[in-house]
């Protein structure tokens, strides 16, 4: 008799019954449902809101009359408005203590930075004073303090010198510096204002960790020069001069045309994003420590801004420095009002103190830059990665050697392409596993890493532990009859019942693509030629969505797929046919 009108409606729109018995009792009927169709532009709508807004920023807006809305909206561009309204005579205590702290760090280091870069020494001090406030407005770090740091430094010293001679052309070189510097800005203001932060985690954490130490090295291998102290052996090399006063424009400096305007932009993609990775770690960092959210995004925005007006007003790229944030922190800063204590200190230095300075001896200002990035070679942390994952450890050490042995620019290559060929490696060569099943429960688990879980008889259980696209749905079809046939060759010698079920648990596969599919369809030929029965597990709401859009599913009969690998098995196991 065939089922009433209303159940073949809730079948067909509902998904797929499957049903498990036990001794005794009545059979459980279950459902692999599929999800509520969407139309195209819904789909799309929130394909991109999880991709680019999955904190969802807008939410503190929705229900809110206009003038609330402005409001929040000046408070999320600048959240000193925010937090502001909070400050107390407590947290200036703090924030006045760690910000002239880090003032009396600052100084010296600015001055043994702007040699890194080969630039005057007043650029660096400049670097240390308008950033660090337009940062305490924007930015969302309590901890971070701002300004040049040694590794972005070198860096730009390394590409800018490789363009133009910076003691042959020094004014063009420093042209190209406050170019650099501007699109640096630009590069980082875009990936906030577009949400494209996510770009920066390809570099990863051992990437970072070899490239920080490799800098180091080459850093401290450059001062050592300098650290003797001696000039032609003429006596003791010093700073000399630095030009007293505030920032002067350089608005007109910047190259906006001609042959540098393209170099600008290359070294500025470049240095802007380090100094953007370098940012994140370090705010990231201290933000897990004091138990309070980073916004990666309004990061991003907050430093682009910084460095366009650096580079407006003769600064270089400006980032968190690893060791004046420490110091920050250690000293009990409260919020970004320390940037504006320290940014006050190097104002009143600029007016009134350079010429003190013009006497310091340069192997004091080495010794400074060795000890402030001798920290930045984190062997613990190397050893760690050793210990976690081999890859992960060749992308370190790519990045280490790169930079020690070649250049800045080749170990930041090294590095990305080991990341990158992680990634692809992952992503085409997805993991699989032949599942068993634990006893004394109805639980299935591989086989490799519970030794304990026995196969079913008669039947292949596999998982597949990836989404299945075109760049991998081959090598997951060949993965599977290869399981297949190693499991066949076993029965054979065990004379066993053979193979009758291929079992594919789904769980773990996020999506499919039509390529994928395609893959699935072969697969199921592959099964029907050698006699055995494909079955489907738990396939999630994309999965199961696609699978009856390409007809997938009246293909292999919609009894065979379940909700679970235990009802899969509840199915197969009656159903087996002895050996002839």
């Amino acid at each position: 008799m065939d089922p009433p009108a209303d159940e073949n409606l809730e079948t067909e729109e509902m998904g797929v019954r499957s049903m498990s018995t036990s001794h005794g009792q009545a059979p459980h009927v279950h459902k692999v449902r599929i999800p509520p169709r969407q139309n195209l532009f819904k789909e799309f709508q929130v394909t991109i809101q999880e991709t680019f807004f999955p904190d969802d920023p807008l939410r503190c807006f929705k229900d809110q009359p206009k003038s609330r809305k402005l409001i929040l909206g000046i408070e999320a561009i600048f959240p000193i408005l925010k937090w502001g309204r909070s400050y107390d005579l407590k947290k200036f205590r703090g924030d006045i203590i760690s910000g002239l702290t880090i003032a009396s760090l600052c100084i010296p280091q600015d001055i043994g930075y702007a040699k890194l870069a080969h630039l005057p020494p007043q650029n660096a001090l400049y670097t240390s004073f308008i950033p660090p406030l337009i940062y305490a407005a924007m930015g969302s770090s309590r901890d971070i303090a701002i300004g040049p740091v040694a590794v972005v430094s070198l860096l730009l010293g390394t590409l800018l010198s490789n363009e133009i001679d910076p003691d042959k052309h020094a004014a063009e070189y420093k042209r190209l510096a406050f170019t650099a510097t501007f699109f640096a800005g630009i590069t980082q203001a875009t990936l906030g204002i577009f949400r494209l932060g996510f770009l920066i985690d390809f570099l990863s954490h051992a990437a970072i960790v070899g490239f920080m130490a490799g800098a180091a090295i080459s850093i401290s291998l450059q001062q050592l020069k300098g650290f003797l102290g001696i000039k032609n052996k003429q006596g003791v090399e010093i700073v000399r001069h630095i030009d007293k006063g505030l920032n002067p424009s350089s608005v007109k400096e910047i190259y906006f045309s001609g042959e540098y305007l393209g170099k600008g932009l290359r070294i500025g993609i470049v240095s802007g994003m380090i100094a953007l990775t370098e940012n994140t770690a370090i705010g990231r960092t201290f933000a897990s420590v004091k138990d309070y959210q980073l916004d990666g995004n309004k990061e991003m925005v907050a430093l682009g801004v910084v460095n366009v007006v650096g580079s407006m007003t003769s600064c270089y790229v400006a980032t968190g420095s690893f060791s004046r944030s420490a110091v920050n922190f250690m000293a009990g800063c409260q919020t970004a009002v320390s940037n504006i204590v320290m940014s006050t200190v190097v104002f009143l230095t600029l007016l009134f103190m350079t010429p003190l300075f013009k006497y310091t001896p340069t192997a004091i200002l080495s010794t400074i830059i060795i000890f402030a990035v001798i920290n930045l070679v984190d062997y613990h942390a190397a050893i760690s990665i050793w210990k976690i994952d081999k890859i992960d450890f060749v992308a370190c050490m790519g990045a280490f050697f790169g930079v020690v042995f070649a250049s800045i620019e080749i170990g930041l290559l090294i590095a990305i392409s080991i990341s990158f060929a992680r990634i692809l490696l992952q992503v085409t060569r997805p993991r699989t596993a032949v599942l068993g099943k634990i006893p004394s429960t109805s639980v299935y688990r591989n086989i490799q890493q519970y030794p304990e879980a026995s196969k079913v008889a008669g039947v292949v259980i596999v998982r597949v532990d990836s989404a299945i696209y075109f760049s991998n749905s081959n090598y997951v079809k060949e993965r599977i009859l290869r399981w297949l046939v190693d499991e066949e060759e076993q029965v054979k010698g065990d004379y066993h019942t053979k193979i009758q079920f291929l079992i594919v648990e789904m769980s773990a596969v996020a999506d499919i693509d039509t390529t994928g599919i395609r893959a699935f369809k072969e697969l199921q030929r592959s099964l029907e030629m050698k006699g055995v029965k494909l079955v489907l597990a738990n396939p999630g709401p994309a999965v199961i969505d696609k699978l009856y859009a390409s007809n997938f599913v009246n293909m292999i009969g919609k009894d065979r797929i379940f909700i679970n690998v235990a009802e899969a098995v509840a199915y197969c196991s009656p159903r087996l046919v002895g050996d002839p």
